[in-house]
């Protein structure tokens, strides 16, 4: 099964198209591993700031390797995100007025460790120089960025590199049968009933989970379903609450409302305006 056709994870503000942000699908070869390619089309001429919050992070069940190119002072900075559990205010440093470029691949979560030399264990909620866990990319990929002048014309290189460094055999077949029913069933399944239908132990599964992905596969399942419900809040126009606390499993819709925030770190009401104000520069829309 492709899971990328059944599964669309989107940020809190998935509609965000600026200068500096930007999304773009990958090729075909890659969509089954890369949710897409982000960051600036061109240079970007940054004024001086300090720590100044750019909007919010939520758990969007995906991993980011992101290059920061500063032509001003000729230096490349980069990161590799692990799978974020929790929400938090995202934040842009800048010592002074600078040209600089910003481009970062988003894996799947499931799919990250098919590209990289380590493992995903220990990378939840933290990030680390990309070349821990992936350094061919990332050495491939910074000789490119004072190179290319545009994103255009640096995603066909970044492509030919990820395919390059694509690793078959880091694909494990029970962690992705067990990831194919957690989003079958939105994410409302036991894990009890998941280690049944792939045939494993609770232990096996969890060692799978924490190598590959660096969660557990019941925190998988919840983030699925924190996604699935927040896709159908957004992009659903007769989306019904009541409806959603049996779909998805939630005691009640109390239950739902707070298990949302948790994740979202805002109410129902206050993501969707969030993520509404920028609307009118509407990149996705996923039924």
């Amino acid at each position: 099964m492709k899971l990328h056709q059944i599964y669309n994870p989107i940020t809190a503000s998935p509609f965000l198209c600026t200068p500096d942000y930007k999304e773009f699908a990958p090729c075909e070869a890659l969509k089954p591993y890369i949710r897409c390619f982000w960051g600036s089309e061109t240079p970007v001429v940054r004024e001086k700031h300090t720590d100044d919050s750019t909007g919010i992070v939520t758990p969007d069940t995906c991993m980011d390797i992101i290059f920061y190119a500063d032509f001003t002072k000729n230096e490349i900075q980069n990161s590799f995100c692990g799978i974020d559990e929790r929400a938090y205010s995202s934040h842009n440093e800048c010592a002074g007025k600078n040209v600089s470029f910003q481009f970062a691949i988003r894996f799947y979560a499931w799919t990250a460790s098919m590209f990289a030399e380590e493992s995903m264990k220990d990378t939840k909620n933290a990030c680390f120089d990309a070349a821990c866990h992936f350094p061919g990319i990332k050495k491939e990929v910074e000789t490119y960025l004072f190179d290319t002048r545009n994103i255009y014309q640096l995603i066909p290189a970044v492509e030919r590199i990820l395919l390059h460094h694509f690793h078959e055999k880091h694909q494990n077949q029970v962690l992705l049968q067990s990831v194919a029913k957690i989003l079958e069933t939105k994410g409302n399944l036991s894990i009890t009933d998941l280690k049944q239908e792939v045939l494993v132990s609770s232990r096996q599964l969890e060692r799978l989970y924490l190598e590959y992905i660096g969660v557990s596969p019941k925190s998988l399942a919840a983030m699925v379903r924190y996604q699935y419900l927040w896709n159908g809040l957004l992009y659903h126009e007769h989306f019904n609450i009541a409806d959603a606390v049996y779909q998805y499993g939630y005691s009640d819709q109390a239950h739902l409302c707070h298990d949302f925030k948790k994740y979202h770190s805002m109410s129902i009401s206050e993501a969707k305006k969030y993520a509404l104000q920028n609307a009118g520069n509407m990149q996705y829309k996923f039924s």
